[in-house]
């Protein structure tokens, strides 16, 4: 039998939420606004399945280039390259 390797494989421990936590403002998390070249720390919340980025960004800052939508694309290096993702501001967090 071959095993499933999906979107969400080797993460659960990034991807569960605590009990206790619950929805911690949901509605005001979707509705934050950033501006071009603020820092953003990527914090994926399991809860909202539109717009994850991929969890093995999950804790990486970057840099806000533009909007595509709703979603915000986010400026990161990855070792030597510069890379480009797609994320919902429910996943993003301001870097003070």
């Amino acid at each position: 039998m071959k095993r499933s390797r999906g979107f969400r494989s080797k993460s659960r421990g990034k991807l569960t939420k605590k009990v206790r936590k619950g929805m911690t403002n949901l509605i005001t998390r979707a509705m934050q606004e950033y501006e071009e070249g603020e820092k953003v720390a990527i914090v994926i919340d399991p809860s909202v399945h539109r717009g994850m980025p991929h969890p093995r960004y999950h804790g990486i800052t970057g840099e806000v280039v533009g909007k595509q939508g709703r979603a915000y694309i986010i400026k990161i290096k990855d070792r030597k390259k510069i890379k480009h993702l797609i994320s919902f501001p429910e996943h993003l967090r301001k870097v003070t």
